[in-house]
């Protein structure tokens, strides 16, 4: 049976970067202003009629339905890629994404089409979330099925990298924006980001349509249908990795999307809050790469729950700092979060793609990342804000509710099997156990 990781011929670090970690930051900056503009903006394009912090709950609202798709895209296109190659999945998530948001910045508001626009977002966001569903999962297993003996973290990694990259790239874009169209942010200028997203998926996809993206697989004709072979012989691992990316979606979207509103409904002017995004955006690209990479020399388990651990921690100290309405401190604090974020994201690309044999890999770990998403990702700026709002502006029941989720991540990731140190040959073994496997 051969093993990816080291067999000749295998992409460079940097060549898998670009795929993995670079797709993945263009697809996610399409998602992050789409978040930016949730929090910023689409209150007053879209749902023009309600206050300002009820509007901004509808907009997260919004914001969450495209969550809600996640999981049929990462069935969808987990079978694709399981059945007939990685690299078909990653270019049509790409082409999904992109046409969707240039889309999004094409629609007419509230104003000029009435509740046509809203819906129209909505639908649009669906198919965000869908292209998303299937985007993430593949592109964390280009990066691990090429690494080198002993680098699988860190290659997974890339994609966290990417993630972070794109959150700077969004934030940046929304802050030049903003600052060169201050007074027309909501009724025009808005629209730039995304069309600007449309155009910058092409970097991407030019990347994932070359040969050298495309990785053979190996046994994959002996399942007929990859994702319930995965809930037959992995349920367990199924439901503990749907928690973890329950628990850390959930504190991901309020560390991101929930902090830029805070941000702004306590004093602070849009730029401001862009900035502080863009803090804690590249905290996460230098973080998650070196977390991860502990994770490959002291075990997944122990980095991801000293991870949680510590961000648990961070939110109790990051409100009343952001609090203090000082600039540089409040800078700092997102720089905080930034960090502690990578110290569980890093790993858990390669965490959860080791929890299942190579036949079912794309199956099952992107429908189990999905549906915890989808369950975390898509109430947790809904349900942050709704605490807020309860609490009066009180933002400790918050940094309860993602200390909360942050334990999930920790007894889920205790649970699991410690498998950073086992090839992946080792790892397809369980699945020799239930069907015979034809050697190569």
């Amino acid at each position: 049976m051969a093993n990816h990781s080291t067999q000749t011929g295998s992409p460079s670090a940097l060549r898998t970067f670009f795929v993995s970690g670079m797709g993945t930051a263009l697809e996610f900056y399409d998602f992050v202003i789409y978040g930016i503009a949730a929090a910023l903006v689409f209150p007053q394009v879209f749902f023009p009629d309600l206050d300002p912090l009820t509007a901004t709950l509808v907009a997260f609202g919004a914001f969450g339905v495209g969550f809600f798709a996640r999981p049929l895209g990462g069935a969808v296109f987990g079978h694709l890629g399981d059945k007939k190659g990685r690299q078909k999945a990653l270019v049509i998530t790409l082409l999904l994404m992109g046409l969707s948001t240039l889309l999004i910045g094409c629609l007419p508001s509230y104003d000029s089409i009435g509740i046509a626009a809203p819906i129209l977002l909505v639908l649009l966001r669906l198919v965000q979330g869908f292209a998303a569903g299937g985007e993430w999962g593949g592109a964390a297993l280009f990066g691990i099925e090429s690494a080198p003996t002993g680098k699988r973290g860190l290659w997974g990694s890339f994609t966290s990298m990417g993630i972070g990259i794109g959150g700077i790239l969004g934030s940046l874009a929304f802050a030049l924006v903003s600052l060169a169209y201050d007074d027309n942010l909501a009724d025009f200028a808005w629209r730039i980001p995304f069309w600007l997203g449309g155009v910058l998926v092409l970097v991407g996809l030019y990347a994932r349509m070359q040969k050298a993206c495309s990785q053979p697989l190996q046994h994959s004709e002996q399942v007929r249908i990859p994702l319930l072979e995965a809930l037959r012989s992995r349920p367990r691992e199924m439901l503990l990795c749907s928690g973890i990316a329950f628990g850390y979606v959930t504190i991901a979207y309020i560390g991101s999307t929930f902090f830029l509103a805070y941000a702004t409904q306590i004093g602070y002017g849009s730029t401001e809050a862009l900035l502080f995004d863009i803090a804690l955006s590249v905290a996460i690209v230098f973080s998650a790469p070196l977390f991860a990479s502990f994770s490959d020399r002291i075990g997944r388990r122990r980095v991801m729950i000293f991870g949680t651990a510590i961000m648990a921690a961070g939110f109790f100290v990051f409100f009343p700092l952001v609090g203090l309405h000082q600039l540089p401190i409040s800078c700092a604090a997102y720089l905080m979060i930034g960090i502690f974020m990578g110290a569980t994201q890093g790993p858990i690309p390669a965490f959860l793609a080791e929890q299942f044999p190579q036949a079912v890999r794309y199956s099952g770990m992107s429908t189990a990342y999905q549906i915890g998403a989808a369950l975390g990702g898509g109430t947790a700026s809904s349900i942050a804000t709704a605490i807020l709002i309860t609490n009066d502006g009180d933002p400790f029941g918050v940094a309860l509710y993602g200390s909360a989720a942050l334990a999930i991540v920790a007894m889920c990731s205790w649970l699991l099997r410690e498998t950073a140190h086992l090839s992946l040959t080792e790892l397809d073994h369980p699945v020799c156990a239930v069907a015979p496997c034809t050697q190569d």
